[in-house]
């Protein structure tokens, strides 16, 4: 797989062949392709990707599957690590194999594309339960320290509890008798009916930030007093909000790569907002614009001087590590956009914060 680095050659090492995802041979039959002598070799016979996938399974550790994988897949862009049959069915579905999915699903046949829904399915069930977690917590009633006299066991305070019946403690038995349990209250935001708007570049380096953008909306979207839409772009401007339920589906739709115009689906996203001071648009961009930047400006000003809340996120996924376009970025924070980048997690405690004010 590294044999096909040219920096290889660079530091003085010698390259693997470039057929087939195993590479060429380190030991024979080299010289003869190396020096242009098209006459064959005394080396092994190259590999196919199922072969390859094979030893590294039966040769690696977890950790270095996954990396080895990645690799193949993003760095050297092996496609049929998501095209072949019989390799999507011997390679263990993560976040990086569902991102090469999106990006390569439009070269697969309806056969491959059967195998490669397995992937995004598995995957998507996974990020859903982790974040699912954490957005009730974000969004459900924490509890205070005053004390409740509606006895739930969820609010049963534990310490007010064992000190308010030590005088009930049997050395004899060792047993401590509870005459007087204690409960916390709990305490729920009033919640008034907002909107969220979340509009992704879907570029093909936003490939994380639109997989976890789509599994925000899906957890978001039925919360009371929340209404969530979920708008894809590239030069064109898609409208998911009617699969955010779905999010297996909606991905499957999504186009990843082309062009960027994100003035034009700010526009949109502005088109859609009720009350501004009762809506969260996220801008989920690297802000490499190829529309009318200054266009975006002037919208993002003016939405944000009618009391909207506008974030730019450069990256929504579990790294939020961004690559964006910085000056763009800036023009757009002193615009009055919030601009950072979040995980999940992060925008929703945003969201239930901005609600329960």
């Amino acid at each position: 797989l590294y044999g096909r680095d040219p920096d290889v050659a660079r530091r003085g090492g010698r390259r693997g062949g470039g057929r087939g995802a195993g590479g060429g041979s380190e030991e024979g039959g080299g010289d003869a392709e190396q020096s242009g002598d098209r006459r064959g070799g005394s080396g092994p016979s190259q590999v196919t990707t199922v072969d390859w996938l094979d030893a590294v399974h039966r040769l690696f550790p977890k950790e270095t599957i996954e990396r080895i994988e990645r690799d193949a897949v993003e760095r050297y862009e092996i496609h049929d690590v998501v095209t072949d049959p019989a390799v999507l069915e011997r390679i263990e579905p993560d976040q990086t194999l569902l991102k090469a999915v999106l990006r390569t699903k439009h070269l697969m046949n309806d056969d491959v594309l059967v195998l490669a829904r397995r992937i995004v399915e598995q995957v998507v069930r996974e990020l859903m339960e982790k974040l699912a977690t954490e957005v009730r917590r974000a969004f459900h009633g924490t509890r205070s320290r005053r004390p409740s006299r509606i006895k739930h066991s969820r609010n049963f305070d534990f310490h007010r509890t064992i000190r308010a019946n030590l005088a009930h403690y049997r050395p004899d038995e060792r047993r401590l008798y509870i005459e007087e349990p204690k409960f916390l209250s709990r305490t729920r935001r009033h919640v008034e009916r907002w909107q969220l708007i979340l509009l992704v570049d879907q570029s093909g380096s936003m490939a994380g930030s639109v997989v976890h953008s789509a599994v925000t909306a899906a957890c978001l979207w039925g919360l009371p007093g929340l209404r969530t839409h979920l708008i894809a772009f590239d030069t064109s401007v898609v409208d998911l909000t009617d699969d955010v339920t779905d999010p297996v589906e909606l991905l499957m739709k999504v186009q990843l790569g082309g062009g960027t115009d994100i003035a034009r689906a700010f526009a949109y996203g502005a088109g859609l907002v009720e009350n501004p001071r009762r809506t969260i648009v996220a801008l989920v961009s690297d802000f490499y614009e190829g529309g009318d930047p200054n266009r975006l400006v002037r919208d993002v000003r003016a939405l944000a001087g009618q009391g909207a809340h506008v974030l730019g996120l450069a990256a929504l996924d579990e790294d939020a590590n961004p690559d964006y376009d910085r000056d763009l970025a800036r023009r757009l924070a002193t615009a009055g956009a919030h601009m950072g980048a979040m995980t999940p997690g992060e925008l929703a405690e945003f969201v239930a914060e901005r609600i329960g004010r």
